[in-house]
């Protein structure tokens, strides 16, 4: 591993995790480039980020929930490819039901250059720590649509309680919203704000 990058869970005690892109369970139904176990890797400085928002959180009731931390140029790499691909329909009604997958780039889903592969963004949801269960957030994890943006419409107040309040915990924790997906969040003082990493997850 790069230096200056941890497995998050062996500083997050207790974290959760599910590295989508690790399992068949993602847009592009089936693993991603670079990802060869089922592990999230970041910087060092966004695992203590994570740590002040996992007590904030605990504070609350809650729980972090962790999706995807570091990501392999390769892995971007291989979603622009795939994003180019004759449409299959495999994932489209759960993941892209009102955008062509084409044009996910464009529409700010995909990115061709992912602020993942600086090693400091993290995509993540809050569970219940007395039920373990995820809170309903009004979309799931990668749904590239307007239901997903921060202040969404069609959602209910409870969701939209609920996306506040993982803001809120990630914002005093030093982090920076992204607007077109309640998940994603960007350490704000990262340390290799210019570099993109590309060696895998294993």
């Amino acid at each position: 591993m790069e230096k200056g990058f941890v497995f998050l869970d062996e500083i997050v005690q207790g974290v959760r995790w599910d590295a989508k892109y690790a399992t068949w369970d993602n847009f592009t139904g089936k693993p991603v480039d670079g990802y060869e176990v089922n592990r999230i890797v970041g910087t060092h400085a966004l695992a203590l980020a994570l740590l002040e928002a996992q007590k904030q959180a605990a504070d609350l009731g809650y729980g972090l929930l962790l999706w995807d931390g570091y990501r392999p140029k390769r892995a971007v790499d291989c979603f622009l490819r795939w994003s180019e691909q004759p449409e299959d329909n495999l994932t489209k009604e759960r993941y892209y039901p009102n955008i062509e997958r084409t044009e996910m780039v464009s529409k700010g889903y995909v990115a061709s250059k992912s602020s993942h592969s600086r090693g400091s963004t993290i995509d993540l949801t809050l569970y219940r720590l007395d039920t373990g269960e995820p809170v309903s957030m009004g979309s799931g994890f990668d749904f590239m649509d307007e239901r997903s943006h921060h202040g969404a419409k069609g959602i209910t107040s409870m969701e939209a309680q609920n996306r506040r309040r993982l803001r809120s915990i990630m914002e005093n924790s030093g982090f920076e919203a992204y607007s077109f997906e309640w998940w994603h969040y960007v350490l704000r003082n990262e340390p290799y704000h210019n570099s993109y990493f590309d060696f895998p997850v294993k």
